[in-house]
């Protein structure tokens, strides 16, 4: 994908609009995904699949997904016009400069967020997290909550064969209630309750019959 962007630059000019070059990460746009908008900045906006897989080099699936992801994050739409019978599809940036457009008229910018927490948690559940999904995970990281703390909560649910943002939230606080704050208190914590079970499992052992006098 990158390849055929350095070939289309080498062969006409490319248009990339300097607010969004300077921006992107501060409304959650991943370096694939820039190179997606790029491209369609510079195209005709109609939605062909396979024309803009042929031409980015890139797997349908896998560009299907990078334009779910930012249908998602409501920087994308894919608009439907209908003259007499035939239809067509076009893709409109409208919501991704409003955005940006946000960020030029605000002095108080949004928080930059890290782009890195939420791969982690779509690499583990195999799909692009949901708006809902992302606004829990966001909200986890409101309330205090350290990126470390959140990606071993959601280790520990994919290691229980839970993938849910549910069973992770409840992990969350019940380690909050524990006192946890990283992966030391994590691993101490356990070691205790291994500490606890050995000692039960001593007494059971115990022959109380042939106890000495």
């Amino acid at each position: 994908m990158l390849e055929k962007m350095v070939n289309m630059l080498k062969e006409k000019d490319i248009i990339i609009p300097r607010m969004l070059f300077f921006n992107y990460k501060k409304i959650n746009i991943t370096e694939e995904e820039l190179i997606l908008i790029i491209y369609l900045e510079n195209t005709n906006l109609c939605f062909n699949l396979k024309k803009m897989s042929e031409e980015l080099n890139i797997n349908s699936k896998v560009l299907l997904q990078m334009i779910n992801s930012l249908i998602e994050k409501d920087l994308l739409e894919i608009k439907v016009e209908k003259e007499k019978t035939v239809c067509s599809e076009t893709i409109s940036l409208d919501k991704l400069y409003q955005k940006l457009g946000f960020l030029l008229v605000n002095k108080e910018e949004p928080k930059e967020i890290d782009t890195n927490l939420f791969s982690v948690f779509e690499k583990e559940f195999g799909r692009t997290i949901s708006p809902m999904e992302y606004e829990i995970i966001n909200a986890w990281k409101e309330v205090g909550f350290s990126d470390e703390l959140i990606v071993a909560a959601l280790k520990e649910a994919t290691y229980n064969g839970v993938n849910n943002l549910r069973y992770i939230d409840k992990i969350l606080h019940e380690w909050k209630k524990k006192g946890i704050k990283n992966s030391q208190d994590i691993e101490n914590d356990k070691k205790n309750f291994n500490k606890k079970t050995n000692k039960k499992v001593e007494m059971f052992d115990y022959d109380w019959l042939n106890e000495s006098e």
